[in-house]
């Protein structure tokens, strides 16, 4: 059963406990998602492409994350990773997918990648909260917390995601797998509800050093923000917390995901049309979708493709350096990615 042959292969290349492993293939592994490469009967590499929506502007795309991508050590410097991608692109341009994202396990996998397309467009701040002297006032809304699925907190973090103009999206299904993963990691998920509303959510994780970092971070205004914190922290009985937000213009961003163009027509009519000032005349290039090389015309806010070049200058660009082009100035985030 191939189910049983990759979960093998993650066990022999990734250093992840047997809590974790079964949890991701009981819940998130299914055939469908999974592509794999064989010599004879045993499977040497593999991937999962799991099924993400991103807002993209006013609209939405469907994109992929690759997930669990490896390759058995008796096979690897082979190129069997860089065909096993060509093959998953060629899967998810079938299934209409237009963005491919990862987040790479090591510091130079970076460049690994990047020589298929990907390019470093997801970031993120670091940022410390120090508990103020002064209390909180009696009356102040409740704090609560759970790692138990409840219908009310999957809907309030959905229409906060949503809010963001260029993020990665979580489905009630993806949900309810960061549940179980935030048990198994003896995590919580903090709310703040006043009037039985929820306008602030939190979800938190242990660190080595017996502390908590907060891996998101919603709320309807910037003071439930800080009212959340300072109840964590004072249940908690700690000073400070560690929190990951959405990358900010000038401020120290650290990189966390990449990003890869599947469609180049599909995501070039959704900028021009995001974008109607925007006037380019582009030459692409793709190594491994050749349905994407060509020539791309964006004016007034719509895109042409053409198999020859018109008159004019045109812009070189391979399928990573469009996609860095274009994502370099929107500031796209990814959150609770499990990674």
């Amino acid at each position: 059963m191939i189910r049983e042959k990759v979960k093998k292969l993650w066990r022999l290349c990734f250093d992840d406990h047997e809590e974790f492993i079964d949890m991701y293939f009981r819940l998130r592994y299914n055939n469908d998602v999974n592509i794999a490469i064989q010599s004879g009967e045993e499977v040497i590499a593999a991937t999962q492409m799991l099924p993400y929506p991103m807002t993209f502007g006013n609209t939405e795309i469907k994109t992929a994350y690759i997930s669990g991508a490896c390759t058995h050590p008796d096979y690897r410097n082979r190129g069997v990773m860089h065909e096993l991608l060509s093959q998953a692109f060629t899967q998810m341009l079938r299934n209409g997918v237009v963005l491919s994202t990862l987040i790479p396990a090591e510091p130079w996998l970076f460049n690994y990648y990047a020589r298929n397309g990907y390019a470093p467009v997801f970031n993120y701040q670091k940022k410390v909260f120090t508990t103020p002297t002064t209390p909180l006032p009696n009356g102040s809304p409740v704090l609560k917390a759970t790692h138990e699925y409840k219908q009310d907190l999957y809907e309030y973090l959905n229409r906060k995601l949503r809010e963001r103009p260029f993020c990665i999206q979580h489905t009630e299904q993806d949900f309810q797998v960061l549940i179980a993963d935030l048990k198994l990691n003896r995590g919580q998920i903090f709310t703040l509800s006043q009037r039985g509303n929820i306008v602030a959510l939190a979800f938190v994780y242990p660190t080595m050093d017996k502390g908590w970092f907060i891996g998101e971070l919603l709320a309807d205004a910037p003071e439930m923000s800080d009212v959340l914190l300072q109840r964590i922290c004072e249940k908690s009985n700690i000073p400070s917390i560690e929190i990951l937000t959405p990358p900010t213009e000038n401020e120290t961003n650290s990189p966390l995901g990449m990003a890869r163009i599947i469609n180049a027509k599909e995501m070039l009519q959704l900028y021009a049309a995001t974008y109607p000032e925007k006037d380019l005349n582009i030459h692409l290039t793709d190594e491994q979708v050749s349905t994407n090389n060509g020539y791309y015309y964006l004016n007034n806010g719509k895109c042409m493709v053409s198999a020859k070049r018109l008159p004019g200058s045109h812009l070189a660009l391979t399928i990573g350096e469009l996609t860095e082009k274009i994502f370099a100035t929107l500031n796209p985030y990814m959150s609770l990615m499990m990674n």
